[in-house]
C-alpha cells in the first residue's frame, strides 16, 4: 500500500456519529408514523392509512438494519479477532552468488480461511509484485527470495510459519499455508459471503493498519515509551504477543463501487492492513483488503471473494498432496480460475 490518509480516527468517529444520527431520525420518523396509523381515521382499503402502514413497515426494516450494522463490528471482532493475523516478513532480490540489490522488510494482515491456510494479498505473499524497481532486477535475472515470512495471531504467544504461497494470475490474492498447528485448528474460519458484493452495502473492514506502530501506539503507556523506537523490529512484534498485544484495528464505511472484481468502500486503511477481510452487514467476508488512493479516504480497494475461491479450489488440492493438513474450507464454488 501506498502512504496512508490522514486523519483516520476522525474518519472513524464521523462514520459512528453519522450511523447513530440516522438511526436516531429514523426512530423519530418511525414514531410519527405509528401514531398516523393510530389515530388516522379508519378508511376502506387503498387509502392513505394503508399507505402509513406500508411505510411504517419499511421504516421498521430500515431502523433494524441500521442497528445491525451499529452491532456488527463488535460481534465479528468479538468472534473473528483472533482468527485475523499480522504478517511479518523480510525478503530480498539480488543476481546468484551477489550481494542483494533489495533487501527489505515488509507487512500486511492475513485471516484463515481454512486449517493451516491464510488469505491475504499477491504483493504480500510475493513482495515484489507490483515493485517497478524489483520487477525490472527480476526481468534482468535477478531471483526474488522471501527470506522468513511469519503470522502473529491475537492470543498466541509464539508466531506461526508461512510457506508455499499460492498466487493468483489475476488478482492481487494469495493463499498460504501455515506450518501445522494446533492451535490455529482451533480458531474459526472466516466464512465467505455467497452472494456477490452491490454498491451501498456496509462495510467493516479489519486489519493491522501502520504494522507494528500502530500496535505499539495503542499499547499502555510503558510498553509505549519503551518500543517506540523500533516500530519496524521483529522483536518488538514477539514482544507484544508475549504481552497480548497483537490485536487488530476495525474501520467501518459502505461499499461505493463495485468495478468487476474490485470493490471501492469508504472504510479508512493503511499500508499494515493489506490482506485484511472486508465484512458485509451479516459478517461474512465479501473481499480482501488491498489498496486505497492517496489523497483520498473514500477510495479503499478490496478484491472480491469471488476471484478468491479458485486459490482455495487449488489450496485444497495441495493440501491433499500433503497428508499432515486438514482442510476445512468456506464457500468454495466450482468456478475455475
Amino acid at each position: 500500500m501506498i502512504e496512508a490518509p490522514t486523519k483516520k480516527s476522525d474518519a472513524i468517529v464521523y462514520v459512528s456519529r453519522h450511523r447513530t444520527l440516522l438511526m436516531a431520525i429514523g426512530v423519530l420518523m418511525l414514531t410519527g408514523a405509528i401514531a398516523m396509523v393510530c389515530y388516522a381515521p379508519r378508511a376502506t382499503r387503498g387509502t392513505p392509512r394503508d399507505n402509513l402502514q406500508a411505510q411504517v413497515h419499511e421504516l421498521t426494516a430500515q431502523i433494524e438494519q441500521l442497528r445491525q450494522e451499529q452491532s456488527m463490528p463488535a460481534l465479528v471482532l468479538n468472534r473473528y479477532r483472533n482468527s485475523i493475523g499480522y504478517l511479518y516478513g523480510v525478503y530480498h532480490v539480488g543476481f546468484a552468488k551477489q550481494r542483494p540489490e533489495i533487501r527489505a522488510r515488509f507487512s500486511g494482515t492475513g485471516f484463515l480461511v481454512g486449517d493451516d491456510l491464510v488469505a491475504t494479498n499477491r504483493h504480500i505473499a510475493e513482495p515484489w509484485y507490483g515493485d517497478s524497481e524489483a520487477e525490472r532486477l527480476i526481468r534482468q535475472g535477478a531471483i526474488p527470495v522471501v527470506e522468513t515470512l511469519v503470522a502473529f495471531f491475537p492470543g498466541l504467544s509464539t508466531p506461526v510459519r508461512l510457506s508455499r504461497p499460492l498466487v493468483s494470475k489475476s488478482s492481487d490474492l494469495a493463499v498460504i499455508m501455515a506450518e501445522d498447528s494446533e492451535a490455529l485448528r482451533r480458531l474459526p474460519v472466516l466464512p465467505l459471503a455467497k452472494t456477490p458484493a452491490s454498491a451501498g452495502q456496509f462495510v467493516d473492514v479489519i486489519g493491522y493498519p501502520t504494522g507494528i506502530a500502530g500496535m505499539i501506539a495503542k499499547s499502555p503507556a510503558g510498553i509505549n515509551s519503551r518500543l517506540s523506537e523500533r516500530p519496524y523490529d521483529i522483536n518488538v512484534a514477539s514482544e507484544l504477543a508475549t504481552q497480548s498485544l497483537i490485536r487488530p484495528l476495525s474501520t467501518c464505511g459502505h461499499l461505493g463501487d463495485v468495478i468487476g472484481d474490485r470493490l471501492i468502500y469508504d472504510a479508512p486503511t493503511a499500508h499494515g492492513g493489506s490482506g485484511g477481510p472486508v465484512f458485509n452487514s451479516n459478517g461474512e467476508v465479501i473481499g480482501v483488503n488491498a489498496a486505497y488512493i492517496d489523497g483520498f479516504s473514500g477510495g479503499s480497494i478490496g478484491v472480491s471473494v469471488e476471484s478468491l475461491r479458485p486459490l482455495l479450489q487449488e489450496a485444497q488440492v495441495s493440501s491433499e498432496s500433503h497428508p499432515h493438513t486438514t482442510t476445512r474450507f468456506q464457500g468454495v464454488s466450482d468456478t475455475g480460475r
